[in-house]
């Protein structure tokens, strides 16, 4: 940790920033010599005005250090409210540097960002986070029951099908459960939403808590970028834009998202493969868990996460294995996949088709990257359940610690703070959403068609390592 006393001497601080005072008596630096303190060994950001240095506590950051990474060097004033509750200001002091942000400003936008969390927080509504998730452990319950018991009490194929598409909505249902732990405490303890979501993440669904976490706050720090958000980065498979054909780095993933002649052949038809894709999308996401977990990156609870994710691979083979034979076994597995993965479509609906961008994600700006980078999905308030309030995609990535229950009300008020600022608020059909992805997939598609071959790479590896 860094203390005030001891950034006096820092040898990382410059002549400039030492005599820039005023005469308030403040320590004072301008953004310019903030920018310069923007990589692991030497960590600062602001909130509020006043400078942190966040360069030891990265590697504590219980939101990992991928989202101080990416926004080291800047005021990230709004993503810290967005992110963290009232109690966490108290342990900032001892990473204060003594340092004031000289040119310090707060655009209108911010301003009534910033309001309308605290009217929020005022009103305990990151608090109240109502019955729903004893009233979706309950119907988890219920459809994991009914699946075992389709499984094994019954000797018909078609009993054996609707088994497996139960599962498939089993898993769906646990993953806004995960989602809903990962964001906020829906449990009564820390220790208690922990269990929760290991229980639910890694034993029952097979994807890791911790691997959800990594790439999770990635990309809501950096919403639709495509070098920095890993949720974009879909190479060899799919590419929304035209510019990942650039051979793009992730900066996530630390490697180049090669655009070579097996990436273009995808590509090419990725408007006719989308659907295929996210039937069987869930084979990559357990592919990513095992390639976390065994991987030398450092990873909170690592053996706990092992662990569920054992008794995932224990339980389900054996599930499976009830079944009288081989291919409704197959068939038992791909239709709980596909289920799921109507999910996998909603997901890349909120953002496929929604505004993209090259770069790092900017503090400054947090409320407009949301709102040019999302986009809701339209239904009747009793399909809430089915979507899991990620339908609200917008007042979930701009409030992300609100528990489900509050962002249907909240939405009205979200659209009118983005008319007066005149942003985007995309809302569209479950059908339109999917309608303006494929287009925006067919043009991308296009586009590679129409590029001339780049030289041949053995590249197979990255179809099996891509982000799901």
């Amino acid at each position: 940790m860094v203390c005030e006393d001891s950034t006096m001497f820092s040898p990382s601080i410059s002549a400039i920033e030492v005599l820039n005072s005023m005469a308030d008596g403040k320590k004072y630096i301008t953004s310019e010599e903030l920018k310069k303190h923007n990589n692991p060994d030497d960590l600062w950001i602001s909130i509020m005005g006043k400078v942190y240095n966040v360069t030891v506590w990265a590697k504590e950051h219980p939101g990992g250090d991928i989202p101080l990474l990416n926004l080291a060097g800047q005021d990230v004033t709004d993503a810290f409210i967005a992110f963290h509750p009232g109690t966490a200001w108290k342990y900032l002091d001892k990473l204060f540097t003594g340092y004031h942000l000289k040119d310090y400003k707060v655009s209108e936008v911010s301003k009534d960002y910033r309001k309308l969390a605290s009217e929020f927080a005022k009103a305990g509504m990151f608090e109240k986070k109502g019955h729903g998730v004893i009233y979706s452990l309950c119907f988890v319950s219920l459809l994991l029951s009914a699946c075992v018991y389709g499984v094994l009490c019954s000797g018909s194929f078609w009993i054996h099908m609707l088994a497996g598409a139960i599962l498939g909505l089993a898993w769906m249902q646990i993953a806004y459960l995960g989602h809903d732990a990962g964001h906020y405490q829906m449990m009564a303890t820390r220790g208690w939403n922990k269990f929760a979501g290991i229980f639910i993440g890694n034993c029952i669904t097979g994807i890791s808590i911790a691997w959800w976490k990594w790439t999770h706050n990635a990309h809501h720090i950096a919403c639709n970028s495509l070098d920095y958000d890993p949720d974009l980065q879909h190479l060899p498979m799919l590419a929304v834009s035209s510019k990942l054909f650039n051979s793009l780095t992730s900066v996530f993933y630390g490697r180049q998202l090669t655009f070579d002649p097996l990436a273009r052949f995808f590509v090419s038809y990725q408007h006719y493969s989308y659907y295929p894709i996210m039937c069987v999308a869930r084979v990559n996401l357990y592919l990513q868990t095992i390639l976390l977990l065994i991987s030398k990156r450092k990873i909170p609870d690592r053996g706990l996460n092992i662990l569920g994710t054992l008794i995932f691979w224990t339980w389900f083979p054996l599930l499976v294995s009830r079944l009288p034979n081989w291919p409704e076994r197959v068939a038992f597995v791909l239709v709980s996949f596909c289920v799921t993965g109507i999910q996998h479509v909603q997901f890349t609906l909120n953002h496929f088709a929604a505004n993209v961008y090259v770069g790092p994600p900017k503090g400054n700006d947090w409320f407009e990257k949301q709102t040019n980078g999302t986009i809701d999905i339209a239904c009747s308030s009793w399909m809430d359940w089915f979507f899991g309030g990620l339908q609200f995609q917008l007042e979930h990535h701009l409030f992300p610690r609100l528990p489900r229950c509050h962002l249907r009300s909240i939405s009205p008020i979200v659209r009118d703070l983005c008319k007066k600022h005149n942003l985007p608020y995309l809302s569209l059909s479950f059908f339109d959403a999917n309608v303006m992805t494929l287009k925006t997939l067919r043009t991308a598609a296009l586009e590679a068609r129409d590029l001339t071959n780049p030289a041949p790479q053995n590249l197979l590896w990255e179809a099996f390592n891509t982000h799901g």
